[in-house]
């Protein structure tokens, strides 16, 4: 499978997903991904490959020793990573092809804002009724 940065300049290539995809919703993640949770999920090393635009790639330490990866073009978090552990976290809304597999579980729901409450609230495929 392959994935890439928005504007298309980083891209990267995997062999499988080796831990299931998890939304997690720590304030960590809100807040580097702009959003309610970010959609992860733990791949090996051995199962990881950057193939282009490892030039553009920026990285911060957001919390100690985890290290998260992005495109210093368009921004996008691209992979995040303990240097001792043997696996990366990946991105999974960043992948150009569908995984295969659902989602898990939800990880750190203690830092939901309660705006993120949805139940009940209308779902449409594309804009509301009436956007143009």
């Amino acid at each position: 499978m392959q994935g890439s940065c928005l504007c298309g300049t980083v891209r990267y290539e995997i062999d499988r997903l080796d831990a299931p995809i998890t939304h997690c919703h720590c304030l960590t993640c809100q807040k580097a991904h702009a959003a309610a949770f970010a959609s992860t999920a733990g791949v090996l090393r051995q199962h990881f490959r950057w193939l282009a635009g490892q030039q553009v790639l920026g990285s911060y330490e957001s919390s100690p020793g985890k290290l998260r990866h992005f495109c210093t073009r368009c921004g996008s978090q691209l992979v995040a990573e303990r240097t001792a552990q043997p696996h990366v976290i990946v991105r999974v809304a960043t992948l150009d092809d569908d995984p295969g597999v659902s989602p898990q579980q939800h990880i750190w729901c203690s830092h939901d804002r309660p705006w993120l409450a949805s139940d009940g609230q209308p779902h449409y495929a594309a804009w509301q009724p009436g956007r143009e």
